[in-house]
């Protein structure tokens, strides 16, 4: 009998951390979802005069990005390294063999998006800072991010 209660939860301990991982995969996805959204289907498309400049969009897209810099170091934990990402693209081995240099992208990027913030009052000053926040992102994801083959 004990033997089959330890196997049970050992089942059940093994199932739960599996589900938390795919939470983990799915969040990581979905912020990055609303990354691009917020970055290139706001801010860089009001930049291009696709969309009119609406300060409250261009506020809640800052603040989207501001706090994805604010999770990001606790989005890739260990657990899931080696995870089936869906999709174009999934994190690459380089987040956890350098974890230092990922800490430099984020802090680096969160830095960027906080001046914005502070910056961004019109068109103008949205052109002259959107680039520095595209630039960051991609620099990041040049060398932690991973095509899907």
């Amino acid at each position: 009998m004990k033997r089959t209660v330890v196997a049970v939860a050992a089942l059940l301990l093994g199932a739960g951390a599996v589900m938390a991982q795919q939470d983990l995969v799915k969040h990581s996805q979905d912020t990055m979802k609303a990354n691009a959204k917020n970055l290139g289907g706001v801010l860089i498309a009001m930049v291009k005069g696709e969309k009119p400049y609406d300060q409250a969009a261009v506020n809640a897209a800052l603040a989207q990005l501001d706090e994805t810099a604010k999770k990001l170091p606790t989005m890739y934990p260990a657990s899931v390294k080696g995870a089936k990402f869906e999709g174009d693209y999934s994190p690459s081995p380089k987040i956890w063999e350098d974890q230092a240099g990922f800490k430099a992208k984020i802090d680096s990027f969160g830095k960027v998006v906080a001046e914005a913030k502070a910056k961004i009052k019109d068109l103008d000053s949205l052109k002259a800072t959107a680039p520095a926040i595209g630039k960051e992102c991609g620099g990041c994801h040049e060398t932690f991010r991973l095509k899907a083959s």
